[in-house]
């Protein structure tokens, strides 16, 4: 049965992807437009989530969501982290690998919707791009995400995290927010098959703005190790590994990039 919903699921989740993209491509022209389109396309496929494959999801902490600009830096076990903070934030950017805006279609409606690529191999270039892009999402009042472990990652791992969240923390001057999740225990990375349950997602106190760069990272890292034992009764985290060759869907900004604060 198990097989028999994700199959459904996958179909659904592709077919409308499909769907909402040429919907966009044939009237949508103005980023409030592709943002309409990514809120009812995260709306749409985490419904056929629950009532497809029985997963559901909860969300702890919301108190900690300033009504300003942040930046949110939420773990990355599965696909759904990177659908579920379209519907979490009214206003938002997500640091994206490039690669993702050459998908026919949806990467234009990435690109009309805001987000912030980044081209890994352009090294420090790339870097400037993204933190003159995060300071004018800032001055419009948007949220940035973006994944500081740099790849989906299996549950329990303790990835080492990538400098791009301190470099756009320092350059914006915004706390960041921890956010832990279970949610690779459901919706797995290369899993096909989804399994029933609840994802929990846990929004954690911000760090204090103006940290630097190292304590940024130690403390981000240390409330994903507390966070995750707490999400999962107590569970231990490994220590930092690659979580067994993990997919590599970068967006933390990986490589030798110094940051000044």
């Amino acid at each position: 049965m198990i097989l028999l919903r994700s199959l459904v699921f996958n179909i659904w989740f592709y077919g409308l992807t499909t769907v909402i993209c040429l919907w966009y491509g044939l009237f949508g022209r103005d980023p409030g437009r592709a943002r309409d389109a990514a809120r009812l396309w995260a709306r749409l496929v985490l419904g056929g989530l629950r009532r497809i494959c029985g997963i559901d999801w909860e969300v702890s902490g919301r108190e900690h969501l300033a009504s300003g600009p942040v930046v949110i830096a939420p773990m990355h076990q599965s696909a759904f982290d990177a659908i579920v903070w379209v519907l979490l934030v009214p206003e938002f950017v997500y640091v994206l690998k490039r690669e993702l805006t050459l998908i026919p279609l949806f990467g234009a409606l990435l690109l009309r919707a805001g987000m912030i690529p980044v081209d890994r191999r352009a090294g420090a270039t790339a870097l400037r791009d993204v933190m003159r892009r995060a300071e004018r999402a800032t001055a419009a009042g948007q949220r940035i995400v973006i994944f500081p472990e740099g790849t989906r990652v299996a549950p329990g791992v303790r990835a080492k995290l990538q400098p791009g969240v301190a470099a756009v923390a320092a350059r914006t001057g915004l706390p960041v927010i921890p956010v832990v999740t279970d949610s690779g225990h459901y919706w797995g990375r290369r899993a096909f098959l989804k399994r029933p349950g609840t994802i929990r997602l846990a929004i954690m106190p911000p760090l204090p703005a103006g940290l630097p760069r190292e304590a940024v990272m130690t403390r981000l890292s240390d409330a994903y190790a507390t966070g995750y034992a707490e999400l999962r009764g107590g569970t231990p985290v490994d220590k930092f590994g690659n979580g067994g060759k993990p997919v590599d869907n970068s967006v933390g900004f990986a490589g030798s990039f110094r940051i000044k604060n």
